[in-house]
């Protein structure tokens, strides 16, 4: 009880006030000094009561409350900059305490540095746990008492953050995970994600080094040696679109895993990528950092090996199918790579579709192998057609039995069933994949170009890839080039029949830069035009390997002008060293001069016949 207005407790008001201004906040701004004896300020009256006052126990504790009150709210009158500076003291602090616990239990100096640096909720967490600590303890000690020891420690400076290092470094100590919560969050796992695997982690006896340990080989097995992390996401991709059967555990986890990649900035192009990938990875199969390095993952790395994965490959397989290495050699793998030699897999074929599929080892995947089939037995599809379109195209086995039906369906419609279907499955087994109104779509578009039912399913068997194609992306992109240069919509008809391939054909990469070359050397837009609607298969053809040697030969060796290739294109579709220079020598040897037509647009025995009166041409060496 107080017993006089000047004091608080037993504290004769004139000390405390001299002890707070002098030694409590030395940096305080002289607005922000204990009030004065006589001020008139609201908080002066909460503090300084007069004894008729506080006559009862539950005054005076109500009296200490207003004194605690008013002390902190003239703590937070402060300078801002130095506040600031006081909170990055405290942080420092507690980062030096997290560096010594981790150190503690193991971690190296270094290791122990990175972690605490990059682990900036766990740390906040265990601020805010030491004051909220110190402010309930506040409140349930005497205010002289907290008056007398805050003056204590701010009187000697660096014992007071001595005094918060040492509760960090207890609090940390108290949560009882030994070093795995901070670590985790370090690799960039969200805190409550951390703080779930740490419990896990802990209760299988995993010590702090073993799980860095750990990590960093997990780290390399999965994104090292992966210099092609864009091929990886666009595999993925593909995956996810192609696959409609039913799916098990470790596929449907797997796909978990390829929907958080995605849903990133960057999407699945990141699925490579370590500092995007490695925190998703570890939250959707924790069971990774169980999994022993020398007994079980190494040999898992061999094995892939073994089986023909090369060793720059393995990490392919383990981001797009990561529960492989859950799998147990002998009893899991080898019998389900056996399954495969159905479809004619052997040796190192399994490496390849591991490579290309490393879905195969999942049972959904094997379970509707046998469906898919059983399909291709009942469409009487050769069966050598249906085992090298799955060892060349494994996502086939992705594909729902129902998906795969409807689309056979619409090839027999086209009249492609058993043979034909089998050339078609094996030129382009991702037609299967495509849906029956897209197909339709695409059959429609060429009837309205004037192709009739028949030339149509000659096309889809000669080349299937143009029914997989976007109209407005692709064909329509053909068509204008080829109206641009002269080919009338009257001619498309016969120059699709002949040369299809036309529509697969790039137009920046390959059609547009011969064209230029063409013209390049003499040539107009016009009188490519011209070729093209005789010789559809023209712009097919590579400058280096056909066009360049072909027209050089023509112009510096025959001594023909270009006008001779314009009237008669097909020139390009025989052979320099077996057809043109034979005949072209033969002819010059008798001095006889014809068109290219006359000397190419024979067999060899009608040419013999007219040139040389044999019924045998013979060659002289050239």
């Amino acid at each position: 009880m107080c017993s006089t207005a000047n004091t608080i407790g037993a504290i004769p008001i004139t000390n405390v006030r001299n002890r707070y201004n002098s030694i409590l906040c030395p940096y305080k701004s002289p607005a922000c000094e204990f009030p004065p004896q006589n001020s008139s300020h609201m908080y002066a009256f909460n503090v300084i009561r007069p004894p008729n006052q506080i006559q009862t126990k539950d005054t005076e504790t109500r009296f200490n409350s207003d004194r605690i009150l008013a002390y902190q709210s003239s703590l937070r009158c402060s300078n801002n900059d130095n506040l600031e500076a006081e909170v990055e003291e405290e942080e420092e602090e507690a980062r030096n305490a997290v560096r010594e616990y981790l150190e503690e239990y193991g971690a190296s100096r270094e290791e122990s540095e990175q972690i605490s640096s990059s682990c900036p909720k766990y740390l906040k967490m265990l601020i805010d746990s030491v004051r909220d600590l110190d402010e309930w303890n506040s409140w349930t000690a005497d205010s002289s008492e907290i008056i007398a020891s805050d003056a204590d420690s701010c009187a000697t400076g660096t014992p007071k953050l001595e005094s918060f290092k040492k509760k960090v470094y207890e609090m940390a100590k108290g949560k009882g995970d030994k070093g795995i919560l901070p670590f985790l969050e370090s690799l960039g796992l969200s805190l409550s994600s951390a703080t779930y695997l740490a419990g896990y982690l802990s209760s299988h006896s995993h010590t702090l080094p073993l799980l860095i340990h750990k990590v960093k080989y997990v780290k390399e097995i999965f994104f090292s040696d992966s210099d092609d992390k864009g091929l990886i996401g666009k595999n993925a991709r593909r995956m996810m679109m192609h696959f409609s059967a039913s799916a098990d555990e470790d596929l449907q986890q797997t796909l978990s895993f390829f929907e958080k990649i995605q849903a990133r900035r960057g999407g699945l192009n990141l699925l490579g990528c370590e500092n995007a990938s490695f925190r998703h990875l570890i939250e959707s199969f924790p069971r990774l950092l169980l999994l022993p390095v020398e007994s079980h993952m190494k040999p898992m790395m061999n094995f892939l090996e073994d089986i023909g994965v090369p060793g720059g490959c393995t990490n392919r397989v383990l981001l797009l199918f990561p529960p492989i290495l859950f799998y147990n050699i002998d009893k899991d793998i080898r019998p389900k790579l056996l399954a495969f030699e159905k479809v004619g897999v052997q040796d190192n074929d399994s490496g390849k579709m591991l490579i290309k599929y490393p879905w195969i080892l999942s049972s959904s995947i094997l379970e509707n192998c046998q469906k898919v089939l059983h399909l291709f037995d009942e469409e009487k599809v050769p069966k050598a057609c249906s085992s090298l379109a799955i060892r060349n195209w494994p996502h086939l086995l992705g594909c729902s039995v129902n998906n795969l039906k409807m689309m056979v369906d619409k090839f027999g419609e086209l009249g492609i069933r058993s043979n034909k279907l089998g050339k078609v499955v094996v030129t382009s087994p991702q037609l299967l994949h495509c849906r029956p109104p897209e197909f339709l779509q695409v059959v429609s578009f060429l009837k309205d170009l004037g192709l009739v039912e028949e030339d149509i399913s000659r096309i889809l068997c000669r080349c299937p890839e143009i029914f997989a194609t976007s109209i407005d992306r692709t064909l329509m992109k053909k068509l204008e080039f080829l109206s641009a240069i002269g080919v009338s919509r009257t001619h498309l008809p016969r120059v699709i029949r002949k040369y299809p391939e036309l529509f697969v054909c790039d137009v920046d990469r390959a059609l547009l830069p011969r064209m230029k070359y063409l013209m390049k050397i003499g040539l107009s837009r016009r009188d490519i035009g011209f070729m093209v609607r005789k010789f559809s298969p023209l712009l097919g053809y590579s400058i280096e390997e056909v066009l360049r040697p072909k027209l050089e030969f023509l112009t510096k060796t025959m001594k023909k002008p270009l006008r001779e290739v314009v009237d008669y294109p097909r020139y390009f579709s025989y052979s320099l060293e077996k057809k043109i220079k034979p005949r072209f020598w033969l002819l010059k040897s008798i001095n006889m001069e014809c068109s290219l037509k006359e000397m190419l647009g024979k067999n060899d025995e009608e040419f013999a016949a007219d040139y040389i009166g044999v019924e045998q041409m013979v060659v002289p060496p050239s």
